[in-house]
């Protein structure tokens, strides 16, 4: 509940860059929270296939946006009308019991931010312990990321100005700022599902050895833009 009262409104913001594949899935997950009142906003960078052709009909709104996820997601909040915003990735499926985990989190005034454990899609004995360590590391830390649903009040988001503009690791930017004003609620149940596509396609244990490079060099102070690059 809000101050005044009234129910909460979540505004749930999805960047999309080519996902025609994969957008129609999350939207349906989300259509039952759209009949609930909660609004789904696509923000797209440019996709070159039928991304947004297929979203139109499951969203509220799909907003052209400049190309680029923090830029995406600040233009899909600058636009929201939700008390919260829930950040999600175009390949996640979402339990129907997520939203129900939300307002529960923010709805006390006990927590301004959040995310989802999350589970991944391949059957690999490998992603498990992949999985586990996710979870487990942002629990320890009190950092998100993208893959695990951040969701913030919209009074929380404007204390941190947003995402950071830049090309990578925005979500662990921001997570940062945000733990500043206190720990995120770590939801165990339901948890989200992720693609596992990445660590799939690239290899397993490659995958996990580059992400724990990117992770100790933008530790260390290596520019997002550097990173980007041995990202892609």
């Amino acid at each position: 509940m809000t101050a005044s009262g009234r129910s909460m409104t979540v505004s749930i913001i999805v960047p999309t860059l080519d996902e025609d594949r994969t957008i129609v899935r999350l939207l349906s997950d989300l259509a039952p929270l759209r009949a609930q009142g909660h609004e789904v906003l696509l923000v797209d960078g440019g996709s070159r296939d039928d991304t947004r052709e297929a979203a139109a009909a499951l969203a509220d709104r799909v907003i052209s946006g400049p190309r680029g996820r923090a830029r995406q997601m600040n233009a899909g909040a600058q636009s929201a009308r939700g008390d919260i915003l829930w950040f999600l990735h175009a390949d996640t499926r979402v339990p129907a019991q997520a939203l129900e985990a939300i307002l529960h989190a923010c709805g006390s005034g006990e927590r301004t931010w959040g995310r989802f454990d999350v589970r991944l899609s391949g059957k690999h004995w490998l992603l498990r312990i992949v999985e586990h360590m996710m979870n487990l590391r942002s629990r320890l830390t009190g950092i998100a990321t993208g893959d695990q649903g951040l969701f913030v009040t919209r009074a929380a988001f404007g204390a941190v100005s947003g995402f950071p503009d830049i090309p990578l690791m925005e979500d662990i930017a921001m997570s940062r700022s945000l733990r500043d004003h206190g720990r995120p609620a770590c939801v165990r149940s339901p948890r989200l599902q992720t693609s596992s596509r990445r660590w799939e396609q690239n290899g397993i244990v490659s995958t996990i050895l580059l992400m724990w490079r990117l992770r100790l060099a933008y530790a260390m102070g290596t520019p997002p833009g550097e990173l980007a690059k041995r990202y892609h």
